[in-house]
């Protein structure tokens, strides 16, 4: 699928093919999830040590640690006689094959034997190291098939694992329109108790995070180097209002590593991991966001994508996706049915695919609820419509309850007569379309909504 495959790119030095970790490290069998246990301070630092091995990706690991039993077995067994045949022989596959490059052997056994190497500047960059048989390690990205064995963060590591996730992907050059449209569907994402996951890369990365961060609410940032190498460097601001936030900056590489060429796609199957669905906003033919896409589709979570203008290359590979994706890939026709789709405004967590989602008959167009309507407002029309929804009818009286001034919500409210949200009867303002439902139930409050159905407005109080 546009050079990606329907199966999506693999690891470091791994073919397509069977293989994971599961409880202790033992390799997973066709169709298991990896348990979580409890891993004490010498086993996990075993598991850093043999990770950051160049040429040790998850189905080695996996491999050297099923036949080993946990991963101080395998160092044991690098700083032994006869250690890189060893090792060799223990990784050989079910052929009879060698499943381990000499060279790697070499590589596992020099880290062996001078651990603090790898394990001393980790330390000093006081990152929160994660493997995959911790309890908290993200239990959605423990499901997929090539889960990272380690994970570094910096931030809240529950952040990690909500209820609810969704990632937002896209172009570093979209344009206007196009981060605006990311910037809203974070804040409606967000604002109705859902993380955003994205790569903090430049343009709808940044854009979906900055949205997140504006409204206070967890978002959490997959990085495709080291927390010491971060990169773009221009997001270390960013970075930090993430960390502050209750959200989260994430990577499988420690601190020191150099982002490359290679280190990204590899981060894109954790962003999609880490989330029930995946928004792909814009993307050129040969944009990174399409792996992610193609990683959502091979981990049976839902994908959703926007469409765009014919013949513009900023949504070139969204067009070419839809085209070739088929039934997989969903458009997203609007702001408010993309959150009914993702079941966030009627509370319903969008999880992983079912076979009865897969193979249903095609639904009969419906409108979309207040709930999301009114998310998908921009933030301060949000806080207006939900004060008319509430019963709030005059100006004056929506100018006293928002603290907004008269012209402010003049503006919002001609605007929303525009959008056929609210309809003008006498001077009194009233709930129109699909927010008219709402207006008979004004107290009784809305997903992800403060008191009165009116969603919470972070910049100001209610």
């Amino acid at each position: 699928m546009l050079g990606v495959g329907r199966w999506g790119p693999r690891g470091r030095d791994e073919p397509a093919g069977t293989g994971g970790l599961a409880q202790g490290g033992a390799v997973e069998n066709e169709g298991e999830r990896p348990r979580p246990g409890r891993v004490d301070a010498a086993e996990r630092d075993a598991w850093v040590v043999l990770s950051e091995v160049e040429g040790v990706g998850p189905i080695t690991f996996g491999r050297l640690i099923t036949a080993f039993g946990t991963a101080r077995g395998v160092l044991d067994a690098a700083t032994g006689p006869r250690a890189v045949s060893t090792l060799v022989e223990a990784a050989a596959d079910d052929g009879g094959g060698s499943g381990l490059p000499a060279v790697v052997a070499r590589g596992i056994a020099a880290a062996a034997a001078d651990p603090w190497r790898i394990l001393g500047p980790i330390a000093q960059a006081g990152v929160d190291v994660l493997v995959v048989a911790d309890d908290a390690y993200p239990g959605r990205l423990r499901r997929v098939a090539l889960p990272p064995p380690v994970l570094y963060v910096r931030g809240s590591v529950g952040s990690l694992d909500r209820d609810r996730a969704v990632s937002i992907v896209g172009t570093r050059r979209p344009t206007t329109i196009g981060r605006a449209t990311a910037a809203r569907i974070a804040d409606a994402v967000a604002g109705l108790g859902a993380t955003v996951v994205s790569g903090l890369a430049l343009g709808i990365d940044a854009a979906a995070h900055t949205a997140a961060v504006s409204g206070a609410r967890p978002t959490v940032a997959v990085i495709g180097g080291g927390h010491e190498r971060l990169y773009p460097a221009a997001h270390r601001g960013l970075a930090r209002r993430i960390v502050d936030t209750g959200g989260a900056v994430i990577s499988e590489f420690a601190p020191q590593t150099v982002p490359s060429r290679g280190t990204f796609p590899r981060r894109n199957r954790i962003i999609s991991g880490l989330a029930d669905a995946t928004v792909v906003v814009e993307a050129g033919a040969r944009s990174g966001a399409l792996t992610t896409a193609a990683w959502a589709l091979e981990q049976g979570r839902s994908l959703f994508i926007v469409p765009g203008r014919l013949d513009d290359p900023s949504v070139a590979g969204c067009l070419a996706f839809l085209r070739e994706g088929g039934p997989d890939a969903r458009i997203v026709a609007g702001i408010p049915e993309l959150l009914e789709d993702l079941g966030l405004a009627s509370g319903l967590a969008s999880g992983e695919r079912s076979a009865e989602t897969t193979s249903a008959a095609p639904r009969t167009p419906r409108g979309s609820s207040a709930a999301a309507v009114l998310a998908a407002l921009p933030p301060v029309a949000r806080r207006i419509a939900g004060e008319v929804v509430a019963g709030r009818t005059s100006v004056d009286e929506l100018v006293a309850a928002t603290g907004h001034g008269g012209a402010t919500v003049l503006g919002v409210l001609t605007a929303l007569e525009l959008q056929g949200l609210v309809v003008e009867v006498f001077g009194r303002y009233r709930a129109a379309g699909p927010l008219a439902t709402a207006a008979g139930r004004a107290r009784v409050p809305l997903p992800g909504t403060g008191v009165a159905g009116v969603p919470a407005d972070p910049g100001r109080a209610a």
